[in-house]
């Protein structure tokens, strides 16, 4: 494991909206609300994302606790001078694994925009699969058009299988 989750505090409100407004990051996320990082998503439960004890980004999760649907869906954003060194998989490996051996969790989802190519391999490595198209799903933080997004999911087995 390079990285190391530690949940957000105070301490870290400012790396994170730094990080979070960086043209390379804030293209895939919507607006950076005034109160990001700490009250602004009150159902995600929400990690630093640590490099050598520096925030380089930020992994969330959000568990739907309905019965008949329970699965847990995953978030993530860092720091663009960390890109292209594994440490996104690295994270979010960590949060599934928690997921599935520590919350139970027997499905999980993620859904980077489709032309995300960076992000969709990252989630590959872990053992997302695409399930479809999610057309017109959101706006892209920096033009404000719409665009499509791909949900993924991996079930347990797939977290684990992927891990060794």
């Amino acid at each position: 494991m390079k990285v190391v989750l530690i949940p957000v505090t105070q301490d870290d409100v400012e790396a994170l909206r730094r990080i979070r407004a960086t043209p390379e990051v804030a293209r895939w996320w919507h607006e950076l609300e005034p109160e990001f990082p700490l009250t602004d998503e009150p159902d995600s439960v929400r990690f630093t994302v640590r490099l050598d004890g520096e925030v380089v980004g930020m992994i969330q999760y959000a568990e739907e606790e309905e019965p008949m649907y329970r699965h847990a869906g995953i978030d993530l954003f860092l720091d663009p001078s960390v890109h292209g060194r594994g440490l996104g998989v690295d994270a979010v490996r960590t949060i599934a694994l928690h997921l599935v051996r520590d919350r139970g969790h027997h499905r999980l989802t993620i859904d980077p925009a489709v032309d995300n190519a960076a992000a969709i391999r990252c989630y590959t490595k872990v053992g997302f699969r695409p399930v479809g198209v999610l057309r017109q799903y959101e706006r892209d933080g920096a033009s404000g058009e719409w665009h499509d997004g791909l949900l993924m999911d991996a079930l347990a087995s797939e977290i684990e299988d992927a891990a060794r």
